[in-house]
């Protein structure tokens, strides 16, 4: 048993909360914090209620190096989950160094004030973590994570060389509100409004936004959708580290009203990330934009649908080439009413507390930084299997995976 602190106390804090709790025999004291206590004990309520287990509370600003050294300190944690907002991964990460901390995030380090995220400030820890003796597991949730799995695993046990790769996020959920992010919004606004970038013949290669779409019919009837490409962050280690990839390439599904809310905001200047003058004060649109916006923690109630999120891979084996396609289906309702939470905060957070386990019992702690495909796959995808999240894996033509079409 070991004693963790989980850092954030949204949608995906709940889920990681939960499914660490309903392993006593791996996770000990669990201590959830965030700057706003009630949201915690809120957590903490409903975890005494539906697993028996009492987890500990406290409010901590992130962004306080001191504050979490104390709190790191004070609960006695050997691992820190942190599922807070990606501009505060730099000052968590500080804070486990410095209390002697292993650390763990879904989502990797982006500048408050500018729309870029990227590993570089992160893979730069490598040796101070290294040096102290301490692991770092980064992108644990499922896209970057289970994704980056999915695809270490088919090089392990189908290829011997991958060539291409998309990854393909369909979220089938439909919520019922006019217009709602299924994650934080101000994170999600910033990563669909940000330029595109896909991998290919040994470079990334930028275009405008949304500027690529198709349609994409999903397995075991989830149904049809508009699926558009974008850049997003598990691309730049999958790249990195799997050094036979010759075109990469991420797909989100988003609807026609999504859309059509965006272009809106957009045009009047609600998706800002600069501080604007209002009444004497400097307030940042998206911000207030993401005040004004319904809470994704609370979408759980009303969405019904399932989401589809897997990668197609091509390559080849043995000399012939070969095609997969590796998925995962998650139905809202179900998750709902095993942790009280919509599908996407969940298979976040389930992945989180694999990862999590993978450190403390799985032989994945290893002194330095580390993305997590740079793992042994086998016992993350056991556990996907066993705790909520299992996948298939389906063999495609080399037409079918060219036009992507899995069905």
């Amino acid at each position: 048993m070991h004693n963790i602190l989980i850092i954030g106390a949204g949608g995906v804090g709940s889920v990681v909360a939960h499914k660490c709790a309903m392993l006593p025999e791996i996770f000990g004291q669990i201590t959830l914090a965030s700057r706003t206590l009630s949201k915690c004990e809120a957590i903490a309520a409903e975890v005494k209620q539906r697993t028996g287990r009492e987890i500990t509370t406290a409010s901590v600003d992130a962004d306080v190096v001191e504050q979490t050294v104390a709190l790191i300190r004070q609960c006695g944690a050997k691992l820190l989950i942190n599922v807070a907002l990606p501009y505060q991964d730099l000052h968590l990460m500080d804070a486990c160094l410095e209390a002697g901390c292993d650390y763990l995030d879904t989502a990797n380090y982006e500048p408050l004030d500018l729309a870029k995220f990227e590993y570089s400030w992160q893979w730069a820890y490598q040796n101070r973590f290294s040096d102290a003796g301490l692991s770092a597991l980064l992108g644990s949730g499922f896209d970057p994570g289970v994704t980056n799995v999915f695809t270490r695993w088919a090089l392990k046990h189908h290829f011997d060389e991958i060539h291409t790769l998309d990854i393909i996020d369909v979220n089938g959920g439909d919520h019922g509100k006019a217009f709602a992010t299924n994650f934080n919004p101000e994170i999600n606004i910033r990563e669909v409004t940000a330029p595109c970038r896909h991998f290919e013949e040994g470079a990334f290669v930028e275009s405008p936004p949304m500027s690529k779409h198709q349609s994409f019919e999903c397995p075991d009837g989830v149904g049809t959708y508009e699926i558009y490409r974008m850049y997003h962050e598990e691309l730049e280690s999958l790249v990195k580290h799997m050094p036979t990839l010759r075109r990469a390439q991420f797909w989100m599904s988003f609807s026609p009203n999504y859309l059509k809310h965006l272009e809106v905001l957009q045009n009047v200047g609600m998706t800002r990330i600069d501080p604007v003058s209002y009444q004497g004060m400097q307030i940042v649109p998206l911000q207030f934009l993401k005040a004004v916006l319904p809470n994704p923690g609370d979408l759980g109630q009303s969405t019904k649908g399932r989401t589809c999120i897997g990668n197609v891979i091509t390559g080849v084996q043995n000399g012939q080439f070969k095609a997969i396609y590796v998925y995962n289906i998650c139905d809202h309702e179900a998750c709902f009413a095993e942790v009280g939470s919509q599908a996407i905060s969940y298979t976040t957070g389930v992945p989180a507390m694999i990862g999590a386990k993978q450190m403390l019992a799985g032989g994945w702690r290893k002194p330095g930084v580390w993305n997590i495909e740079q793992h042994d796959p086998d016992g993350f995808m056991a556990d996907l299997n066993v705790h909520g999240l299992p996948w298939q894996c389906i063999e495609l033509s080399s037409e079918a995976a060219a036009a992507l079409k899995v069905c």
